[in-house]
């Protein structure tokens, strides 16, 4: 009898861890590397609700079929910015008299910010973001939003009461010596406080209610100097995992490599790198970081190399004045090559109705997509004096990916021979930007690329 105790006690211990650990799981919202586009580099801090719909027709019309699939908004939606300003990171300011600052942010009576009215005229009536969440929802497309760390100064100086938290007020988890270096308007919290986690539990109701399927959480990270922020990043992670609504977060930014079992845990996605811009040497420099980040892809666990610098960028200011973007076609191609091979979130940043033909085909060609989507253990082959070769699979267990880069200022020849790197027998090759066989192939694959320059090449066994 004692033996048979023993056992049923050993089974339900069993299904009790097992319980558990299912219950802290991600759920799998993230199978594939997200695609979608993001406000920020076309319209920093300030761009509107017309505008967010502009892209999203755009991205519903032309790309959806492809699996582009969420539309964000980036950071600052709560600012009240006047008709036609273009200023980033914008700050508040303290008021002699009291401390009040200003200029006060859209936000409720529990401490949790609102999207501003001027810029987003239907979330009147405390709708929030609901209303263009339901626009995007009728395009067949998912909402996101762009959120710092923490807790509005304002809820700190107003002492708002935190929802599910009775007695607790804003000033009583905020941690006021935790602060973002580059916007001044949240505290970090201090998750020891209680009413901290309910104060993320109430965000995540709040989101749910305005329907959001996607949160790109800030400040968590930033360089090698500044503290990883792991408490807050936790903290959002069990709210959406205690929600009733599947949403998919993004860690942001330059997540510390050090730390990647941590964000793996915590973050479907996480961005790898400072802000990248388009500018060569950023994207030279992006070849190291996604080779070294390699391993940590696979659902819901993407290593971020930042939004797409194709298109029309920076029309409000975030970074230089409006331009097409810098990158050459060679760069854009190589741009778009090395976040798909490599798996990289695609997260356009472009204005996108304003997209030329080029920049449209880049975005657009199903067969480097399912490089994105579908490739299986993605990882740089070899890098020779600045000339890389990446590869990955297919499910189908025939067919290779293999992308050829140039890194170099001149023309260079690459090659790879196939038995070395442990594919032999008869294969059938493809180019995939320029979409043309390249006939039969079973000993060694050779292109010469241009300047900064990237192919693409399927091959499948016969």
């Amino acid at each position: 009898m004692m033996k048979f105790k023993r056992f049923i006690g050993t089974i339900l211990l069993s299904f009790w861890a097992g319980f558990i650990c299912a219950q802290t799981e991600k759920t799998p919202v993230a199978q594939t590397p997200p695609m979608g586009w993001n406000s920020y580099n076309s319209y920093g801090a300030a761009v509107t609700e017309k505008e967010m719909k502009s892209n999203t027709d755009y991205m519903a019309e032309k790309l959806k079929e492809l699996g582009w699939m969420y539309i964000v908004v980036d950071y600052c939606w709560s600012y009240p910015h006047p008709p036609g300003s273009t200023q980033n990171n914008p700050p508040q300011f303290r008021l002699k008299k009291d401390n009040a600052p200003v200029p006060w942010l859209g936000m409720d009576e529990y401490g949790r910010l609102l999207p501003d009215l001027r810029k987003f005229p239907s979330s009147s009536g405390g709708k929030g973001f609901k209303p263009l969440a339901d626009y995007i929802h009728e395009k067949g497309l998912k909402f996101g939003i762009h959120v710092m760390r923490g807790i509005p100064r304002q809820a700190v100086w107003a002492k708002t009461p935190i929802k599910g938290a009775p007695g607790i007020d804003a000033s009583m988890i905020a941690d006021t010596t935790s602060i973002c270096p580059w916007l001044n308007q949240m505290y970090g919290i201090d998750m020891n406080k209680p009413g901290a986690q309910e104060y993320y539990n109430s965000l995540i109701e709040l989101y749910t209610e305005w329907e959001v399927d996607y949160i790109k959480m800030d400040d968590i990270d930033l360089n090698e100097k500044y503290p990883y922020r792991a408490s807050e990043g936790e903290a959002m992670r069990k709210a959406i995992d205690q929600g009733e609504r599947p949403m998919v977060l993004s860690l942001s930014l330059n997540m510390k490599y050090e730390n990647r079992e941590h964000v793996q845990q915590n973050g479907d996605l996480w961005r790898i790198s400072k802000d990248f811009w388009d500018d060569w040497k950023l994207l030279y420099n992006q070849f190291e970081l996604t080779q070294k980040w390699a391993e940590m892809a696979g659902p819901n666990s993407w290593p971020d190399a930042d939004m797409l610098q194709l298109g029309m960028i920076s029309r409000r200011g975030p970074h230089g004045p409006e331009r097409e973007s810098n990158f050459t076609p060679q760069e854009e191609r190589t741009h778009m090559s090395l976040w798909c091979i490599a798996k990289s979130p695609l997260m356009m940043g472009g204005d996108m109705p304003d997209n030329n033909e080029f920049t449209e085909n880049l975005l657009t060609n199903p067969e480097v997509i399912a490089l994105n989507q579908k490739g299986k253990s993605a990882r740089q082959y070899s890098r020779i004096d600045d000339k890389v070769i990446w590869i990955s699979e297919m499910p189908d267990g025939k067919t290779i990916n293999i992308g050829f880069f140039n890194l170099n200022d001149q023309e260079e020849e690459i090659s790879l021979n196939l038995k070395e790197a442990g594919f032999s027998g008869k294969f059938m090759g493809k180019d995939l930007w320029e979409q043309k066989s390249l006939g039969t192939i079973s000993a060694k694959l050779k292109c010469k690329l241009a300047p900064h320059d990237a192919k693409l090449i399927s091959i499948t066994q016969q």
